[in-house]
């Protein structure tokens, strides 16, 4: 079964960061490992959220806990997002040169999979501008964004991090190659539609659909757990963008239908494992 790290925020009320994540992961097969960046009750958008930053030194004995159990070398994927300090993203930079640097084994002769590192700079958003504290924002972008196999951003956190404009889709992928890594960018726009550009040096894909009424927190969050297990999958860019963007949608709209106030992730299981035919997928120049 594959392993995931995810560094991330744990906020037991809301289906948003790392144990949304989880939930979307091991509907693929794929098990988790969490350390939490915060313990909260619910999401900071419902108000004063309850719990508080989990303490530097219990994330740092938390990912030697999992060093000595020789973790490191088993991890397939690792995925960051939420950080409350700078410390704690020094603490995941130097985690996944760790990862990196574990020994693996050969399995039936076959050399063993090199671990995936996904960021999501979780900083800021459209309309809400920055809302980590900007030694945060900055940790991020000088220590965790060197070290991505992929980054997965919204389109103001790329904004931020290059200077450069990516609300639309094309401005995404000018935007996006300046980061010289592959990218997810989510909240892209055009028209009536929202979508996710992927773009790196060779090629660059929308995925897009219509505009919700209503999105609950966590979509980003879930749309690169959703990513990550296509990778693992080994799949196409392009299915496993159209694949990851359709669980996404799907998801909203039930969320909408049934008025729920979070994301339906688990009542969405077999949903988000298919793509979805409200879902387009466009080659980009």
């Amino acid at each position: 079964m594959p392993l995931a790290l995810i560094i991330s925020s744990h906020v037991a009320g809301s289906r948003v960061g790392a144990s949304a994540q989880a939930a979307a992961l091991v509907q693929f097969r794929i098990d988790s490992m969490i350390v939490p960046t915060v313990l909260y009750g619910r999401h900071p958008g419902w108000g004063l959220p309850g719990g508080a930053p989990a303490p530097i030194e219990v994330i740092e004995g938390m990912l030697d806990g999992i060093e000595a159990n020789g973790l490191f070398g088993q991890t397939d994927v690792v995925i960051t997002g939420y950080f409350a300090s700078a410390a704690q993203v020094r603490a995941a930079a130097r985690t996944i040169d760790a990862v990196r640097a574990s020994p693996r084994e050969t399995v039936a002769g076959a050399v063993a999979r090199k671990p995936t590192v996904i960021i999501d700079p979780t900083m800021g958003d459209a309309g809400k501008g920055l809302y980590v504290p900007a030694e945060v924002a900055e940790a991020i972008a000088s220590d965790l964004i060197p070290r991505a196999d992929v980054v997965a951003c919204n389109a103001w956190e790329l904004q931020r991090l290059t200077g450069t404009d990516s609300r639309d889709p094309q401005a995404a992928v000018r935007a996006g190659r300046l980061l010289n890594k592959p990218t997810l960018v989510s909240s892209v726009h055009r028209g009536s539609e929202i979508g996710v550009v992927y773009v790196d040096r060779k090629e660059a894909w929308l995925a897009a659909h219509a505009k919700a009424e209503r999105s609950p927190s966590g979509t980003g969050d879930l749309l690169t757990a959703l990513y990550a297990a296509s990778i693992l999958e080994g799949q196409t860019i392009s299915y496993g963008l159209a694949r990851a963007v359709g669980g996404v949608a799907e998801t909203v709209t039930a969320a909408n239908i049934w008025n729920a106030p979070e994301l339906p992730i688990v009542a969405m299981a077999a949903r988000i494992k298919q793509t979805s035919p409200t879902v387009r997928i466009e080659r980009l120049a």
